[in-house]
């Protein structure tokens, strides 16, 4: 095959272009679903502020007051008031609290005995127990939780915190 020979000043003007690279194909599994029952419910997590949050460890124990303004886990022993202005408290399937909590939003592994406000909601997880009264906008109980008390449902609290 002939090739036009190339002169000095055309081969240092060229750039070489890289190789393209083949598309990804993401595969397409058909769901299970039938035609026209509602979707599989998605876990819903309560809203994440930052992406700094604190962590208390399991060989913690605390007695006295928390007032924190990121996101807290707690994995170990609390004794006495949490408040997460807006922020989301996750109690940790090794976490036992004896705490009123405020907070945006509350994720429950362990065990709390005490009353719970949020601004968003509330999640009690399969290994979760919450011994007291709850007050949020939306809550979700999963099969296996425990939970003793009275539950307050109050729409205007989250519709509030979101302006």
């Amino acid at each position: 095959m002939w090739t036009k020979p190339q002169t000095q000043t055309e081969t240092e003007t060229q750039t070489e272009v890289p190789a393209a690279q083949p598309a990804k194909i993401a595969s397409f599994h058909p769901s299970a679903v039938a035609f026209g029952a509602p979707p599989a419910p998605r876990p819903a997590e309560p809203v994440t502020h930052s992406s700094s949050s604190t962590h208390l460890g399991s060989g913690m124990h605390i007695t006295g007051q928390i007032e924190c303004t990121e996101d807290l886990r707690i994995d170990g022993k609390m004794e006495g008031p949490i408040s997460l202005k807006g922020y989301t408290l996750t109690v940790g399937p090794t976490a036992t609290l004896k705490s009123d909590v405020t907070a945006g939003g509350i994720i429950v592994h362990g065990k709390i005995v005490g009353n719970l406000f949020a601004t968003d909601r509330v999640d009690i997880r399969t290994d979760g127990s919450v011994i007291g009264d709850i007050c949020t906008s939306r809550i979700s109980i999963e099969d296996g939780a425990h939970f003793k008390g009275r539950i307050e449902i109050d729409p205007a609290k989250f519709l509030a915190s979101k302006r």
